[in-house]
């Protein structure tokens, strides 16, 4: 059993959807979706319980939060964090338990976007090198429950850059891997904010974060440099 955790925030737009792909392409009793939700004001928790999905409402909001919470419900023995935006190339599943088969704990896919703009390639094509620099979590995440516990999870203090914590974290204890498909995540933010001044946020917030930047002070650079 798989459980798939997914946090969400007003995500009624997308949410249906993309349980309906994840259920199609996975036999029902080898997943669960989690939906890890943060508050929607929206109709994402009633969407969500329509497709069949596994609905909680999280005491904490924030996405590290959210998906420690959405792990504590799971009953599978490998957990796979989603993104509401993000989509795992066909036939995950069988990519999961392969992994698992050559003795992986724990691993990611690479990243492609929504949008064939020649920037966005460009920056996915770094998600295939195992430099942690390069990891994010719409790459998504799938790891051991017994690892995922060890670690105590992720680092509900990280606001932003909890999947490179825990990646980080994760390295040190068990064999990470990344597959080679991708996923494909929504590229809205970008064409709301401009490509190359998000990813300069991005590699700022990024650079600043690795030096040691406190998290109440990456919040809000990000928050003035997207205003």
């Amino acid at each position: 059993m798989i459980s798939i955790i997914i946090p969400t925030f007003n995500e009624e737009e997308s949410i249906g959807e993309l349980i309906s792909y994840l259920k199609a392409d996975a036999p029902k009793d080898e997943i669960e979706i989690i939906i890890s939700d943060g508050g929607s004001t929206d109709s994402t928790k009633e969407i969500a319980q329509r497709k069949g999905a596994v609905v909680i409402e999280t005491p904490k909001q924030g996405r590290a939060a959210q998906m420690n919470f959405g792990a504590k419900h799971a009953i599978g023995d490998m957990l796979y964090f989603l993104h509401a935006d993000t989509y795992p190339p066909k036939a995950f599943l069988d990519d999961i338990i392969g992994s698992l088969s050559n003795g992986d704990k724990a691993g990611c896919y690479r990243l492609s976007f929504d949008d064939d703009h020649p920037l966005l390639k460009f920056y996915c094509w770094f998600t295939r090198f195992d430099i942690d620099f390069f990891r994010f979590g719409d790459q998504s995440l799938f790891i051991k429950k017994s690892l995922f516990e060890k670690l105590k999870g992720f680092n509900e203090q990280f606001i932003v850059m909890e999947d490179q914590d825990i990646v980080r974290r994760i390295k040190k204890k068990a064999s990470f891997t990344i597959l080679p498909k991708q996923v494909v995540t929504s590229a809205r933010k970008y064409r709301q904010v401009g490509i190359l001044k998000l990813q300069l946020i991005f590699t700022i917030v990024l650079i600043r974060f690795y030096l040691g930047t406190p998290q109440k002070k990456l919040i809000e650079f990000y928050k003035r440099a997207i205003n």
